[in-house]
């Protein structure tokens, strides 16, 4: 670990992690454009950078993107992120009644605070995980993707059925190309472009990238007029006492909440937000501009990324669309998230737990000096931004193979994504689909190969049995929760 924060702040390095740090939070301020749009668009620029700083700049803007909704939410009730929906409850009325920058001071306090304590969940459970998991064969794998690909279907906003539909149609699309079994070409149709598959770039950069611009075009939104702070942002040592315990409780909650796949910090906020409430003694002031309600919210939304990258860098499995991302990140630079890659690459696997905690800290600095001139950025108008982001994305496309057909990928998955969208199937489960089908399938065959086609030799196997009750479990517990309903409403 030590090792890892010496690196880190080698110049290039930490250079990276402010660059990444600072558009995020800019991006994150924006309504309507995601850190996880930024990641997807930023990843092409990654392919010749050194793996280290790929991976500080991704994960500072992750942090800055979550962090940044909360300017607009507070300011404008209008979240930049969807993390940040829970912080407009209480931080847009405080701002109504002339405390704007007591919300925005609370916000920040609170986002570096759950930062903080999920960092220590990350930096204290994540090697142990990846020892437990070095365990692990071909079955184990096989049913633990299998068990996130389903609870992201199950957990995503949305029906059941449209959000297994949506991890559906995301492993459909990862069939074409050469099957590595056998080595004979599937699904190509006689093109020969298909012959090297769907590639991951321009599959996020149409499904987030494009999807977004073409909706943003389609509609009348007007440019923002924001009121920026004009004084500055009062926090005081007595918060640690009067706050100190909300912001404990909403880092655990964040954290283990992030810890599930397609959760997202959301609902990781809306949890610890209705905790927090249901625990105070005037629950009747939340919603009116209460300072916990935005502790609560903050706090629990920048923790869930913490909680999240647990997952990725133990084994391998992504908790939500952006860790899906730095997935394919590492994959580009022949990294492989889980347990061996803290053999294989130390530097990259303590890498990126040193670079969360730092990049918490530079959120700080720069939020607290400069959060007034970030407020402004928001009223750049839309037309600009989008015509800036559609420059990057065939770019960006086009860069990594210096070929035109994967622009036309691009733009066919955006128009897919805003589809299905439209037809309101979540694009998490349909993403994440397409980023675990390849593993699914490689750890299946190497099962059925090592047992002779014995599919019964998971009954032998104690975590891969325990992993695959989990996911009948999974499916059928929203049908025993309706039921229960039923009878209590009876």
């Amino acid at each position: 670990m030590i090792d890892a924060f010496i690196l880190l702040f080698q110049w290039q390095n930490l250079a990276f992690l402010v660059l990444g740090t600072g558009l995020g939070i800019v991006i994150g301020a924006i309504p309507g454009l995601t850190a996880t749009m930024l990641i997807a668009l930023t990843l092409p620029l990654t392919f010749h950078m050194d793996p280290v700083s790929a991976v500080t700049l991704l994960i500072g803007e992750y942090v800055g993107g979550i962090s940044g909704g909360l300017i607009t939410a507070i300011l404008l009730r209008m979240p930049g992120t969807p993390a940040s929906i829970v912080t407009t409850f209480d931080g847009y009325p405080m701002a109504q009644s002339g405390r704007a920058e007591r919300a925005l001071a609370l916000g920040i306090m609170a986002s570096v605070v759950g930062g903080v304590i999920s960092w220590m969940f990350l930096a204290s459970m994540s090697p142990s995980l990846a020892r437990f998991a070095l365990k692990f064969g071909p079955w184990e794998y096989f049913t633990l993707v299998l068990m996130a690909l389903v609870m992201l279907a199950v957990l995503a906003q949305g029906s059941l059925a449209k959000g297994l539909m949506g991890a559906a149609l995301g492993m459909a699309f990862a069939l074409p190309g050469i099957d590595s079994s056998i080595g004979q070409a599937r699904l190509t149709f006689g093109s020969s472009t298909l012959l090297s598959g769907f590639g991951l770039l321009p599959v996020l950069i149409g499904a987030f990238a494009i999807s977004q611009v073409l909706r943003d075009s389609n509609s009348a939104a007007t440019d923002l007029k924001i009121d920026p702070p004009k004084k500055r942002l009062p926090v005081y040592w007595s918060d640690i006492r009067t706050h100190g315990a909300n912001m404990l409780r909403s880092s655990v909650i964040g954290t283990w909440i992030g810890l599930l796949p397609g959760i997202g910090g959301n609902i990781a906020a809306l949890v610890s937000y209705s905790t927090t409430k249901q625990l105070s003694r005037e629950p009747e002031k939340f919603g009116t501009g209460y300072e916990p309600g935005v502790v609560s919210a903050e706090t629990a939304n920048n923790a869930s990324i913490g909680g999240a990258l647990i997952p990725l860098i133990t084994m391998g499995i992504p908790g939500s669309v952006t860790e899906a991302i730095l997935i394919g990140a590492l994959t580009i630079h022949n990294l492989q998230p889980g347990p061996l890659l803290f053999q294989n690459a130390p530097e990259i696997a303590y890498g990126i737990i040193a670079a969360y905690l730092v990049a918490n800290i530079i959120m700080l600095l720069m939020m607290w000096g400069a959060v007034k001139w970030i407020a402004r950025v928001v009223q750049i108008p839309r037309s600009t931004l989008l015509s800036i982001i559609l420059v990057f994305c065939v770019t960006g496309s086009y860069a990594v193979n210096s070929s035109f057909a994967d622009v036309w990928v691009m733009i066919a998955f955006g128009v897919i994504g805003l589809g299905l969208e439209a037809a309101r199937v979540p694009l998490g489960p349909f993403v994440i689909g397409f980023v675990l089908s390849p593993i699914a399938e490689e750890q299946l065959r190497a099962s059925l190969m090592m047992s002779d086609g014995d599919v019964t030799e998971i009954l032998g196997r104690p975590w891969a049995l325990f992993f695959l009750v989990l996911c009948v479990l999974t499916l059928i517990w929203p049908v025993i929760a309706a039921r229960i309903g039923k009878r209590n409403t009876a």
